[in-house]
């Protein structure tokens, strides 16, 4: 990670912002988000549709909302991600909650603690996940993913939203993002 930019067919495309997803076995998930400064890890539970969660707010931030919100059960913890819009930008902060079970729905910044945040362009936070999101399903299929997954399958229209809106409404300069038919 270099916190560089790079140029691609006279567009920037921000390079510091990294986002995986990983399948462990039968029971969830590890996620890893990192900028050029500091990195976050979580594994995440199974009891809820974690992936489909987490492309939905990012979706939403190409709604007229000022920010979503999603929640990762870690059992029993709860990791709170906090997107908001700042311009063309997107503050995203990670909180955690000792006890999900006690903590889902209360105040974010009084009773979590602040595990990481960062403040990337909405760009680069989508294709980021998206492409997290679609190295899953290539690696695993949508059998593969209901099988590691067991109670979701994978959210497919999910993804397929995110990337439309991303291409639609983001000017990334990446090249599978420009050369889509979908664009």
């Amino acid at each position: 990670m270099t916190g560089a930019a790079i140029e691609s067919g006279g567009k920037r495309v921000a390079d510091d912002l990294q986002f995986s997803w990983e399948l462990m076995g039968t029971g969830g998930a590890t996620y890893r988000i990192a900028d050029g400064a500091s990195e976050h890890r979580a594994h995440v539970g199974h009891c809820t549709d974690a992936l489909a969660d987490l492309l939905y707010a990012v979706t939403g931030l190409y709604g007229n909302s000022s920010g979503e919100r999603v929640s990762f059960d870690l059992e029993p913890r709860e990791m709170r991600w906090l997107l908001r819009h700042q311009g063309a930008d997107v503050a995203i902060t990670v909180f955690e909650f000792p006890d999900g079970a006690t903590s889902w729905g209360s105040p974010d910044e009084r009773e979590g603690a602040l595990s990481w945040s960062s403040t990337q362009p909405r760009s680069a936070l989508s294709h980021a996940v998206a492409e997290a999101a679609a190295s899953v399903l290539r690696k695993h299929g949508e059998a593969g993913y209901l099988e590691k997954w067991v109670r979701y399958p994978f959210p497919v229209a999910a993804l397929q939203d995110l990337r439309r809106l991303h291409r639609r409404g983001d000017d990334c300069g990446h090249e599978q993002c420009r050369d889509s038919p979908e664009h």
